[in-house]
């Protein structure tokens, strides 16, 4: 009986150790042997298990609270070397984590070109700023950066998010008990869509911030365009989107074949029809519906959740809170009795808000890496970066380095006291030609905000201790349930 027993249980632990090994091996079948000799070549690291790759690390990092869990444990199997072989988001992949690595991965517009994942792609658009290539993205950069970045666009916004900033704070210390961080996105998107549609986003801003919520859910889910599955919800809601502005921009050709006066008040999408190059070309209806889609989504979704956590940081530290907070109080002391509301000029003055902010987005590190994929075969550090292969580029391993930011998860806004840091050393926006578009205008409208909360409101957290969930963005579970407080002046 025991030797019928044996007989059986040896034919299955073979089976399940060559099941085992055919595992662990596809992947090196499928995307390392076919490169011959240049596999030996590769940066080291492990490919994972078939389609899964490193997936499954990755997001257990992430959900269980400790997402550096995932880059530390790669450098603790494999060293040092800031690059190194993966499988992500169905693709073979070499990562970066140095600023040196990342230098050439951005700066190299010849060797790589954006590789974000097909979700992302589909939903934003193939003529948006993360899929175009680099020409084009020249082109389409030059068009649009005076109508978002200029100092004339920014003093002309800077008006208009001084209102609602002033307005939405009042409105929410009378609220009593809020989800702060659904309310700043509010905020945000109320800004952004003033800057692009001007009274028109009125009429149709609530719909519109819905459907946005849907689409960031899919920009990084899987491509699988089935009921259940985040990636169809957002294509409705993209289908949604595309339909209201395709209308807009009806209507404004309409009204211009008609030489019809429509506005004194010109916004965004004004500036991108009446956009030419050099040679006269103008963008087409798709090339303007698909930056107005990229722009209204990143436009609010990182301006909203990093001045959540900046004023979070504020209130959980007092001393910081009160030296920012007298910072602001001596602008307005020094303002002209005549002068409305907050200048450019004032903003440029408020340096060590501006330290807190920028010591916020390194600390939250909104987006975790860029994408990109290599046109040709490209040497890193001697490890080759195979013709068509991802390199993603990881920003929180740069921002988490404690050989730049001594005790880096500590909020420390006077580490950037005369610390300028080299450009692939503090990437919240990016970093080379494909730097974010709406930088300058983002942190405008973060430090409006901030300006008014920390001269007038206090933040009550309801939930101090609630956990934090770091996908697809880094935010409390409860979207930070808080009461704002107004301030009484004595």
């Amino acid at each position: 009986m025991e030797v019928g027993s044996m007989l059986t249980v040896i034919p299955i632990f073979c089976g399940l150790m060559v099941l085992r090994w055919l595992l662990r091996n596809v992947n090196w079948w499928i995307y390392e042997r076919p490169l011959g000799e240049k596999q030996y070549y590769l940066p080291l690291g492990d490919l994972g298990l078939p389609i899964i790759g490193n997936m499954w690390s990755f997001l257990f990092a992430f959900k269980s609270g400790r997402p550096e869990s995932f880059m530390n444990s790669i450098v603790t199997k494999y060293g040092t070397n800031g690059i190194y072989k993966a499988l992500m988001f169905g693709k073979p992949s070499v990562i970066v984590t140095t600023p040196e690595t990342s230098k050439r991965v951005l700066m190299d517009d010849d060797k790589f070109e954006p590789g974000w994942p097909a979700s992302t792609v589909e939903l934003m658009g193939k003529k948006s700023f993360i899929s175009i290539p680099y020409e084009e993205h020249k082109r389409l950069r030059r068009l649009t950066s005076a109508s978002i970045n200029g100092m004339d666009a920014l003093s002309f916004y800077l008006t208009k998010i001084d209102d609602i900033a002033i307005t939405s704070l009042d409105k929410w210390s009378k609220m009593g008990e809020i989800e702060f961080l659904r309310e700043l996105r509010r905020f945000t998107f109320r800004i952004i869509m003033h800057i692009f549609l001007g009274s028109e986003g009125d009429d149709v801003m609530h719909n519109l911030e819905n459907e946005y919520t849907t689409l960031n859910l899919g920009v990084r889910a899987m491509k699988i365009n089935l009921p259940g599955f985040a990636f169809h919800y957002a294509l409705k809601a993209r289908e949604k989107l595309v339909a209201v502005f395709q209308s807009v921009v009806d209507q404004r050709r309409k009204e211009r074949k008609g030489n019809v006066c429509y506005r004194k008040s010109r916004d965004m999408i004004d500036g991108l029809m009446d956009a030419k190059d050099e040679n006269g070309k103008q963008l087409d209806d798709e090339q303007i519906i698909h930056t107005m889609l990229m722009y209204l989504n990143a436009g609010h979704e990182s301006s909203g959740h990093t001045t959540m956590w900046a004023t979070i940081y504020l209130q959980q530290h007092p001393e910081i809170f009160q030296k920012a907070k007298d910072e602001q109080e001596e602008i307005i002391r020094r303002r002209p009795p005549t002068q409305p509301g907050l200048t450019l000029k004032e903003i440029r003055q408020m340096g060590y808000l501006s330290k807190v902010i920028d010591e916020t987005m390194r600390l939250v590190t909104f987006s975790s890496m860029a994408f990109r994929v290599a046109k040709t075969d490209v040497n890193i550090n001697g490890y080759i970066v195979p013709k068509g292969w991802k390199a993603l580029v990881w920003f929180r391993a740069i921002h988490f380095d404690h050989k730049i930011y001594p005790n880096p998860l500590e909020f420390n806004p006077s580490r950037w006291d005369n610390f300028i840091p080299k450009a692939t050393e503090y990437m919240p926006f990016g970093a080379g030609s494909r730097l974010c578009p709406g930088n300058e205008l983002a942190k405008m409208e973060i430090t409006v905000f901030l300006h008014h909360f920390l001269l007038n409101y206090r933040l009550e957290r309801l939930n101090p201790k609630s956990p934090v969930m770091y996908l697809p963005h880094t935010r409390p579970v409860d979207n930070c349930k808080a009461r704002i407080h107004k301030i009484s002046k004595v």
